[in-house]
């Protein structure tokens, strides 16, 4: 059995969340300096998709992460390695005939002009995904299918697929689209960037940075955003250290899930089908079907800025599987984010549940002085934490 509609039929939610995309083996220097100074690397494994698979399950979830990988050494590594954080990776393909996708990186923060990435992935197995040749059932087996903008990128395939996974139909799963615009990826391609505003406005959750919105769309703002993109139920707009604001509605009118093609307004996922208010001050109508909640950032002492978005993405994902109200959605995001940022690769054990929990439920002024240093999702209780009469 194969092809979305048959996918679609066979599917038995028995998954919380089914991440698709590319992971690669990456590199990570032994030393801070340029590639071409660094003498040596560890070996770790990095993906978009697949960390967000691996935070998810760590944080107790089901999660399975479909991909595809070469029959190489590498391929082995990458499977092995998502699989002994507890994430499902049956649905995996193997591809004899193109290699598995590695990177090497500089110790550098990415956003500063001294940070080198040197990506191995031309060709790759992951490029060669497409709507012939993915695992429907696998894919549509979730409560939550969780895409990036990333794996649009890899191939004029790839593309296809995405445009596959986002269209409205019966039975799909809320469908998660982190835009991830990543601009060496679309040179020298027919498409360009705009295609990725095209499937966000097709998802039902949309996780974008307003630096990422200006670069690939010329849109400033949140509100420029949100109006760039009215259909998703749930938009984060990711505001680097000043936070994150969240625009929540109802479900919009559109065809997407079963309820919607048989003429309700339900979508097609129980996950999310309308916001869960924010708690009293945090949140503001913005028109009679949006609340805004921007919720602050925390100070973090940071190691490496890598793999942050991917834990922000799965902090909020894992909250909303909970049903938790949108303003600790975002919050549980940010500790995500905090435990990737104080450590020098992709992934690392998230918080505790219970530890989460307490600090999300801080007030504002004690989530304010919440200072968060290496080594912290191990450590005791932070002072703010500490109720005194």
């Amino acid at each position: 059995m194969s092809g979305p509609a048959a996918g679609t039929a066979a599917a038995a939610t028995t998954t919380d969340v089914v991440c698709l995309g590319e992971s690669m083996v990456t590199f990570l220097p032994s030393q801070p300096g340029r590639l071409a100074d660094v003498p040596s690397f560890g070996r770790g494994i990095g993906g978009a998709e697949s960390n967000v698979a691996c935070a998810l399950a760590a944080a107790g979830h089901r999660a399975a992460w479909v991909g595809r990988v070469g029959a190489d050494g590498f391929g082995d590594h990458l499977v092995e390695t998502i699989a002994s954080y507890g994430v499902d990776t049956s649905a995996v393909r193997r591809d004899p005939a193109r290699p598995t996708g590695v990177y090497f990186r500089t110790a550098a923060d990415r956003g500063t002009d001294t940070h080198e990435v040197a990506y191995y992935r031309a060709g790759s197995a992951a490029s060669a995904m497409s709507p012939e040749n993915v695992p429907y059932e696998a894919l549509f087996a979730g409560r939550v299918l969780h895409l990036s903008g990333i794996t649009a990128a890899l191939s004029p395939d790839c593309l296809a697929l995405l445009r596959e996974l986002t269209a409205p139909r019966p039975g799909r799963p809320l469908v998660s689209f982190d835009v991830n615009h990543r601009p060496h990826l679309w040179r020298g391609r027919a498409e360009d960037a705009s295609v990725l505003l095209e499937l966000a406005r097709r998802a039902d959750l949309v996780f974008v940075g307003e630096d990422e919105a200006e670069e690939a769309w010329g849109i400033v703002g949140a509100e420029a955003i949100r109006a760039a993109l009215p259909e998703p139920s749930v938009l984060v707009v990711k505001r680097g250290s000043a936070g994150a604001t969240v625009f929540a509605s109802e479900l919009r009118p559109g065809p997407r899930g079963a309820e919607a093609a048989a003429g309700t307004a339900t979508p097609a996922a129980s996950t999310d089908t309308a916001a869960p208010a924010a708690s009293a001050g945090t949140a503001a109508p913005a028109t009679s079907a949006d609340t805004v909640t921007p919720v602050p950032a925390l100070r973090v002492d940071v190691v490496a800025a890598v793999g942050a978005g991917d834990a922000f993405a799965a902090g909020f994902l894992s909250a909303t599987l909970r049903g938790l109200p949108v303003r600790d959605r975002a919050r549980h995001g940010h500790l995500m984010a905090a435990a990737v940022l104080t450590v020098p690769g992709d992934l690392t054990d998230p918080p505790s549940r219970d530890r989460a929990d307490r600090l999300v439920a801080l007030d504002d002024a004690a989530w304010g002085r919440l200072r968060l240093a290496p080594g912290w999702t191990s450590a005791g209780r932070a002072p703010e934490e500490v109720r005194t009469p």
